[in-house]
């Protein structure tokens, strides 16, 4: 009798020091020092620590605050509450009567402080270890529902999920002994988190309905700010360590999604699928993709399911590629759940804008390349895919240029991975799908495909993928029919190193034989022929070059291929044609006249069965474009020079060719226009008469010069010269 009266006393007390008329509050500082005001100056009287600890917590009351102002008046009460709850826990290792504690503080006039009250104390009943954990913890979150104000009941259950983080039962029901009715099971901890976790979503849900419409941003805003909360409870899940695959998937995880589902809010449905990927454990995704992926297709037509889906992908992606990782089961095709959910959401969601597909493409790559490496016909089946949503989009007349960006990340992602176009080759997807980019997005694929050869030193060995490579990147080869004249008009010094690149792509071309290297050139031919005036320039000449040094390998196999000397001629055919194409442009006639002059030399240090006919082709036409493409002076010193100076170091030739070609060479240097250049021009050409060799007679007369000058009238000259040069 004396305890109950006593604690009517106190309850009057306390309702007494709560029920009071709250006052109009300002921007919290009144709340504030009234906090500060109530805080317990070390009294021993537990009483007078109860209604101090009412009176401050009556303050939490508030409905003017904004979320942060709520949070700094929530944060300073709780600092508060610890030292209530220890004194608490003095008095009860003193013996103090725990249950009146329990019930007293259920006297408080209003129900926030009164709910503080309750968890502070019922902690401290947990603790004490004398009543069950398990009744006290349902109790609990039960009489939270009391609080139905959306701010102060998210605060005031983040204080309850905050004080028992330590007291949760985590035990499974074959381990918890004859005490699991009392302290309980690991299953009680989760049925308490989730109901937390449901309440709590609730009341996040409501705060957007409170106000007028016009500020609604502003309590998105807010929102967002006390996400935070509401996620605390996914933490706490995540934290028992007795929680299995099996208990995940069949409470866990169940439990989440439906009440994900139910609330319809896109910001909490995105937020809170998230969280389940971010807080959980990679195994446990593993073993339940299937219900969370389908959860995506059921989720608001608002919620950005591409960056949840991505998320997923990208933590399974980078748990497969760990080197501390079991990695992906066998048991489960990753790649084919992915890609199956994907197309259903894709499907149930008519409106996902085309760039979330393509993104949603790119996740499944990465996913494909980093849990399968192997697998490129994985990354393929993507690719066609994605091909043929794009044929939707030109069929419907829909413009896919807003997703150029994500389809070039797309394209790059299996160029990066792979490190080598022959594999990208194979990819039999990836040439169809880019013709779906602008010209200036596939002219910057077909950059990165030919640096990505040139950085890696790939080679390519066969003509077939020599055709497919150089098809791919057709878009510096040859003038496209979408290009615009800005495109047209590129900078030059651009473009040049555009072509440089293409030049040195050449050189990559490297098959195992010979004679495959021959079809090769003659394919890269084929489509290098057709880059027009402006290209041919950079690429034809490395071309030339590249048949030159097959040639000499035909050389150096002579003992082993009878037919080598044919072979060589066939390629000086080859050069010829090439040389000549390129010499009937502008402004090419200097490239052009050296070449045809490096194929002479080339035939005569190759020295096959008919060089010497082929090496007087090639002097014939470099005379030919001297005379028909070179007018200036300057211009036809140097050339003339160039001529005699790579005839002075050819053998090949017999007097019946050598002849004609020396005289052409004095002949020409006496045209000169000025009386200069003829000087030099015929002191030049003097070293094919005193030094120059042929087949018949190696060591040529000089007789013959003076001879010639004399006809020429350049006796003084050439004498001159003799006399200085023996």
């Amino acid at each position: 009798r004396d305890s109950r009266t006593a604690n009517h006393a106190a309850g009057t007390a306390l309702r007494s020091r709560g029920a009071g008329k709250v006052p109009r509050r300002g921007a919290g500082d009144r709340e504030t020092r009234v906090v500060s005001d109530e805080t317990m100056p070390g009294q021993t009287q537990l009483m007078d620590a109860l209604k101090h600890a009412s009176n401050m917590l009556g303050e939490l009351r508030t409905s003017m605050l904004s979320p942060k102002s709520y949070y700094e008046l929530y944060m300073q009460v709780c600092d508060e509450l610890r030292h209530l709850e220890l004194a608490l826990l003095d008095d009860i290792q003193r013996g103090s009567a725990v249950k009146d504690l329990y019930e007293l503080v259920q006297y408080a006039g209003n129900i926030v402080p009164r709910l503080y009250l309750l968890i502070t104390v019922g902690v401290v009943f947990i603790k004490a270890g004398q009543v069950s954990r398990k009744d006290i913890l349902k109790d609990l979150v039960e009489m939270c529902r009391g609080v139905q104000h959306p701010l102060r009941g998210l605060f005031l259950r983040n204080y309850l999920l905050q004080c028992t983080r330590n007291l949760l039962p985590d035990a499974r029901e074959e381990e918890a002994g004859v005490d699991k009715g009392k302290d309980g099971i690991v299953q009680d901890s989760v049925d308490f988190v989730l109901l937390n976790y449901s309440e709590m979503n609730k009341l996040w849900v409501r705060i957007q309905h409170q106000g007028h419409s016009r500020e609604r941003e502003k309590r998105e805003k807010e929102r967002q700010e006390l996400r935070i909360l509401v996620g605390t409870n996914l933490v706490r899940l995540s934290q028992l360590e007795m929680v299995d695959v099996r208990l995940y998937r069949r409470s866990v995880l169940s439990g989440l999604l439906e009440q994900i589902v139910s609330c319809r809010d896109p910001i909490a449905q995105e937020y809170l699928m998230e969280c389940i990927i971010q807080v959980f454990p990679d195994e446990f995704h593993l073993q339940s993709l299937g219900e969370f992926l389908q959860t995506c297709g059921e989720l608001h037509q608002k919620v950005n399911v591409k960056n949840i889906v991505i998320a997923l992908i990208d933590r399974l992606a980078a748990y497969a590629s760990r080197t501390d990782s079991p990695g992906i089961p066998n048991d489960i095709q990753l790649f084919d759940v992915f890609s199956e959910q994907i197309s259903v959401i894709i499907h149930s969601r008519t409106d996902m804008p085309p760039e979330d597909i393509v993104s949603l493409q790119a996740a499944l790559i990465n996913l494909a390349l980093k849990c399968y490496p192997d697998r490129v016909d994985y990354v393929d089946k993507v690719l066609r895919y994605t091909a043929e949503i794009f044929a939707k989009f030109a069929e419907g007349g829909d413009a896919a240029a807003g997703v150029s960006k994500e389809l070039l990340r797309l394209l790059k992602i299996p160029i990066d991975s792979y490190l080598n176009v022959l594999t990208v080759l194979e990819l039999g997807h990836f040439a169809p799908l880019l013709e779906y980019l602008s010209y200036a997005a596939r002219k910057e694929i077909s950059l990165y495909l030919v640096n990505n050869a040139l950085d890696n030193n790939t080679t390519v060995p066969t003509q077939e993928e020599v055709d497919r490579f150089l098809q791919l990147v057709d878009t510096l080869i040859t003038d496209q029919k979408d290009q615009d004249d800005a495109e047209l008009n590129i900078d030059p010094e651009d473009f040049a190193e555009e072509q440089v690149l293409m030049g040195r792509l050449i050189f990559l071309m490297q098959a195992v034989s010979p004679d495959q290297q021959y079809l090769i050139l003659n394919a890269a031919r084929k489509h290098f022929g057709n880059g027009g005036d402006k290209r041919i320039k950079y690429t034809l000449p490395p071309l030339v070059f590249a048949a030159f040094r097959l040639a000499f390998q035909y050389k150096s196999k002579q003992e082993e291929d009878d037919k080598w000397s044919k072979k060589c001629n066939k390629i000086f055919q080859f050069c010829l044609q090439t040389v000549s194409a390129l010499a009937k442009g502008e402004k090419r006639a200097e490239l052009s006249l050296r070449l045809f002059l490096q194929g002479a030399l080339a035939a005569d240090r190759i020295a096959f069965d008919n060089c010497e006919s082929v090496a007087y082709e090639f002097m014939s036409q470099a005379f030919s474009l001297y005379e028909e493409e070179i007018s200036d002076s300057k211009a036809q010193l140097a050339a003339i020079t160039l001529i005699v100076g790579t005839f002075e170091q050819m053998s090949c030739f017999g007097e019946e060719n050598h002849e004609p070609l020396r005289s052409q060479c004095a002949v020409t240097a006496s045209k000169l226009l000025k009386k200069p250049d003829q000087c030099r021009g015929v002191a030049i050409s003097s070293h094919l008469f005193w030094s120059g060799r042929t087949k018949e007679n190696p060591d040529a007369p000089v007789g013959e010069l003076v001879e010639k000058s004399r006809f020429f009238g350049w006796g003084e000259v050439v004498s001159r010269f003799l006399v200085s040069g023996r």
